[in-house]
């Protein structure tokens, strides 16, 4: 059996993008000023619903995973702005789409785009974005890099669907979970991860490298998400807490509440979540029993072991700065639930 490795960093110093955004500031930048650049169009509400929440405030996670990437293979060109610049399009379709989907009102703290707009502009823009996204591959003009992104697309997707059958499915295993979070979260962050190394034409050992450390590290961000949603504030976490809960989705704190409760527990999480008849205090009642069965703790302990697989993906690299921080990406992620 594998050892689960602390990866709390040290006690006094609390994980921080920081480092990262030192290391990747001037191409981050540029990156910024191409998704100002490629979101404009003629057609008047389309920069100005992507714009609403490009500058919602994200961290750029994604971007800045290939930014960093490319930087980690020694990479001394421009084509990884260009590709940050398409991973985040793909991304920020991605969220116009789910909003809708979910029927959320928040993003990021603030108004989703289809509350302001309304679903249909949200779900076109969403199109438009991954239409731009696939210029910006084809300027590119590398096949593989088209191959790969083309390929998360398709599993972002595929997640997004699995995710919709399994809503409201109590009998939900941690297998199909984990499926769903790997295709709809984790795809893009090992993508994005991936394309560095190829720009950077580094052998293929790095690419897998590159993109297991992706996969993995998007494991943990969704992971953690799911977390927060009965764990977090409001205003820490940018939607309304309990959403999941409202909406009947099946995530890693449920299922592992779900199975080590009693009959009569469980007849709740059905009542709550797959016939979505809710009451005032049952969000209340599931966060208890959660507690109750450390379904909250191990969640964030299964992401930790997930961190030490992503730490390890990048042990055939050099210590460097960039490793490091990257490294240090990780502790962020699972930090967020604490």
């Amino acid at each position: 059996m594998g050892v689960v490795v602390s990866l709390d960093g040290e006690r006094d110093k609390r994980p921080s993008l920081d480092e990262l955004h030192a290391l990747i500031a001037d191409d981050l930048q540029a990156v910024n000023e191409e998704i100002v650049k490629r979101m404009q169009s003629p057609v008047a509400l389309i920069p100005q619903l992507a714009s609403h929440i490009v500058a919602a405030g994200g961290k750029r996670l994604r971007p800045m995973l290939t930014l960093a990437s490319a930087q980690l293979c020694g990479y001394e060109g421009h084509r990884h702005v260009t590709l940050a610049t398409c991973v985040e399009f793909i991304h920020t379709a991605t969220l116009l789409h789910d909003d809708v989907v979910d029927e959320s009102e928040l993003r990021r703290g603030m108004q989703s785009a289809n509350a302001i707009f309304g679903n249909k502009a949200s779900v076109l823009v969403g199109d438009f974005l991954f239409s731009r996204s696939f210029e910006l591959m084809v300027e590119d003009g590398s096949l593989k890099v088209l191959q790969i992104l083309s390929r998360a697309s398709s599993v972002i997707a595929e997640g997004e669907v699995l995710q919709l059958m399994t809503t409201n499915d109590t009998e939900t295993g941690e297998t199909q979970y984990l499926e769903v979070i790997k295709s709809k979260t984790a795809q893009l962050f090992a993508a994005a991860c991936r394309i560095g190394a190829v720009v950077a034409e580094r052998p293929n050992v790095e690419e897998d490298a590159l993109e297991a450390f992706g996969m993995n590290l998007g494991i943990v961000f969704q992971l953690i998400d799911d977390v927060l949603d009965y764990r977090a504030d409001q205003t820490k976490l940018g939607k309304t807490v309990g959403d999941d809960f409202r909406e009947g989705k099946i995530t890693l704190p449920v299922i592992l509440a779900f199975r080590r409760g009693s009959e009569e527990e469980r007849t709740f999480w059905r009542r709550c979540l797959e016939d979505l008849e809710q009451e005032d205090g049952d969000l209340e009642r599931g966060i208890d029993l959660m507690n109750k069965h450390n379904a909250l703790t191990d969640s964030v302990d299964r992401a930790r072991h997930y961190g030490a697989i992503a730490r390890d993906a990048l042990g055939i690299f050099d210590d460097c700065p960039e490793k490091r921080a990257m490294i240090n990406l990780i502790d962020f992620c699972i930090q967020r639930a604490h």
